[in-house]
């Protein structure tokens, strides 16, 4: 497991003049190209750690695999590269799925090549989880996240992502990465590795906002309910309701906005429901 964090002289100047020398602790970032049976297919910018989760939830995501028996191995092979070898029955990675950019940690579908590709179809169904959540319930998730976000506490510089069992309310996996994408990518991983997919009868919590590539890596995952701290991209919305999926933003505090399938959540602590276009008035 490579270095999570890094060492560096910083000045910090205070607004009266005052001005001090001081070592600080930064989220280190680092490339990783991954392969597929020996071809390149990625290079991301990823925080070390975790990155053979990191590469098999990518490929989850990219729709080349979907559970633990797609793969026969994972390792690095010299240097940044990780290769991942396929089992035989399963399809290599098309030219298409080639990024030909790298993907840097702000976004996991930079270097798509066509806005088809853009659109991959899940091969699990949340739409027909029949998962029940309470809104207390995900009004406590941030403070359970925050609780085990040990990295950012070093750094301020991490997000992260965590995976929790509706039913039992058991945390079942927290990932810190600098790429909001990047920690989802490791929860999913991890459930691959753990044979837990599809991730049915869960919810992910994240740290920052949803965007359209984590509602599409829920849905990939086969996970029925995403919860975020911040707001939902319009996209992320229309995504959402597309694949069933529930999708909670700004959950903090004593209050959460529903934007899809707000038929799961139950209580009286969301502020506001939207399950599809604002009414033409």
């Amino acid at each position: 497991m490579g270095r999570i964090t890094a060492r560096r002289r910083v000045l910090r100047v205070h607004r009266d003049g005052a001005a001090a020398d001081r070592a600080d602790l930064l989220a280190v970032e680092e490339p990783l190209e991954i392969r597929v049976d020996g071809r390149p297919l990625s290079v991301t910018m990823r925080t070390p750690g975790d990155d053979i989760e990191l590469s098999l939830g990518f490929l989850v995501a990219e729709g080349i695999i979907a559970s633990h028996a797609d793969v026969v191995s994972a390792g690095f092979r010299g240097g940044e590269a990780l290769d991942v070898t396929l089992a035989a029955h399963v399809a290599p990675p098309s030219d298409d799925l080639s990024r030909h950019v790298t993907t840097t940690s702000a976004c996991g579908v930079c270097g798509k090549t066509s806005l088809a590709a853009v659109h991959t179809s899940s091969r699990f169904h949340p739409d027909a989880d029949p998962v029940r959540v309470s809104a207390d319930f995900l009004l406590d998730l941030p403070d359970r996240l925050r609780a085990k976000q040990t990295a950012f506490d070093k750094t301020g510089g991490l997000h992260a992502a965590a995976l929790f069992d509706a039913y039992s309310g058991e945390l079942l996996v927290v990932r810190e990465d600098v790429g909001r994408h990047n920690a989802v990518d490791k929860v999913v991983g991890w459930a691959l590795t753990e044979q837990r997919l599809p991730l049915t009868g869960t919810v992910l919590q994240v740290s920052g906002r949803a965007s359209f590539e984590l509602v599409l890596k829920a849905a990939m995952a086969g996970i029925p309910v995403l919860s975020a701290v911040s707001a939902p991209s319009s996209m992320a919305a229309e995504l959402a309701v597309d694949h069933g999926i529930t999708l909670a933003g700004f959950t903090r505090g004593d209050s959460l906005v529903l934007y899809a399938r707000s038929d799961r959540v139950v209580g009286p602590s969301a502020a506001e429901v939207a399950d599809g276009p604002e009414p033409t008035r």
